[in-house]
């Protein structure tokens, strides 16, 4: 008996390796981005009726003195908040639901407030997750530093693009398609999501600035965690020679300043990633559902407390990006329909928003099923 419970609750099994460190990374992301709707929503004065952590049936909850019921549900796999009034996918309600509201209640309704305060309460989901990536990231340069190369090349591999294009030992980049470079960390960042695409790179040779074109090839590493990614790579090596490698203290403010920079880095990687996924020019492999995500927290989680942390941080970005996309019925397309509206200066019919949320809830739908057909079946 005691070598089962031994087993069963051990860092290496199933519950404790994997299971604990998926749901505690998912719940940390999914609570900060309904608390950033639930709190910009009560700024505006808009009434809750529900929080929920998770979908399907109530496990276990309580009520405020607001009357929002707080509550943790059976399935983990995302969370809701529940303003009053919401009555249907598209946050409006219908004639007969809005009839059954007190005048109370309409007052707090969020299909009744000013569109700037809807706009608001959606986009701060997103902004939330943002918000706990640069906490975190601020923390981690705060505490441990940064680990840096200076941008040189040590060597040029044989054969590579980097050869072909005619770099030379001792070059020093300087920026990467018009993006300045800082350290050789920059570079790889700015390379390695644009296989064959063609790159004008600048390196400081003898004093002189030599523009050179280079396509980057896309090879298999393995990262961090032992996951096989596609990168793109053009062939250079540093060393500690000319790298000259160090660690790069920060104090708070300059740890923040870094950390919004490296946030604003990891949005516009996302962003371009999918991109290119829609082009078809991106390995669907690279694309994981829940199953990766909850393999790589194990794994996360065996390395230490600060991997861990990271992921969660990763995660938070590629949450805020994946739900500012337009479509219904994600937060993105919220806005969208906000934005006509502003501009129409009405609302959308609410026949044709019901037609496009279902559309939107369709594609969604397809999306998570290509990531679970990936996890289990796909790569």
């Amino acid at each position: 008996m005691t070598e089962i419970l031994t087993s069963f609750f051990s860092t290496e099994s199933l519950l404790v390796g994997t299971i604990i460190p998926f749901l505690f990374v998912l719940m940390v992301v999914v609570f900060v981005h309904e608390m950033g709707h639930y709190l910009v929503g009560r700024w505006c004065g808009i009434g809750v009726k529900a929080f929920s952590i998770g979908f399907g049936p109530e496990l276990f909850g309580f009520n405020d003195r607001h009357g929002t019921r707080w509550k943790l549900s059976a399935i983990p796999l995302g969370g809701y908040v529940k303003f009053t009034g919401d009555m249907s996918v598209t946050s409006s309600p219908d004639a007969a639901a809005d009839e059954s509201l007190s005048d109370e209640e309409r007052k707090v309704a969020f299909h009744t407030q000013p569109v700037w305060k809807r706009a608001a309460t959606v986009v701060a989901g997103p902004f939330a997750n943002f918000l706990l990536t640069i906490a975190v990231f601020a923390v981690m340069f705060g505490v441990f530093g940064r680990f840096v190369m200076e941008p040189m090349v040590a060597d040029v591999q044989v054969d590579s693009p980097a050869a072909s294009a005619g770099f030379e030992k001792g070059d020093r980049f300087v920026s990467v398609d018009g993006t300045k470079v800082r350290t050789f960390g920059d570079v790889q960042r700015l390379v390695s999501g644009r296989a064959g695409d063609k790159l004008t790179i600048i390196v400081n040779r003898n004093g002189e600035e030599v523009p050179l074109s280079v396509v980057p090839a896309l090879r298999e590493q393995t990262d961090a965690l032992g996951n096989t990614v596609r990168m793109g790579v053009i062939g250079v090596v540093n060393d500690q020679t000319v790298g000259e490698p160090r660690v790069v203290e920060y104090g708070p403010l300059e740890a923040v300043g870094e950390a919004v920079r490296e946030t604003g880095y990891v949005i516009a990687r996302t962003g371009q990633f999918l991109k290119r996924f829609v082009a078809g020019r991106e390995d669907r492999c690279q694309l994981g559902g829940p199953v990766k995500i909850a393999d790589m927290a194990g794994k996360a989680a065996q390395k230490g407390f600060e991997w861990l942390i990271q992921l969660v941080a990763l995660l938070s970005v590629g949450i805020g990006v994946l739900n500012l996309l337009p479509i219904p019925p994600l937060d993105g397309g919220h806005l969208l329909f906000y934005a006509l509206e502003a501009v129409m200066r009405r609302p959308v019919s609410e026949k044709l928003a019901e037609a496009v949320y279902r559309v939107g809830f369709l594609a969604v739908l397809g999306f998570m099923g290509f990531v679970f057909w990936n996890d289990l079946f796909g790569c």
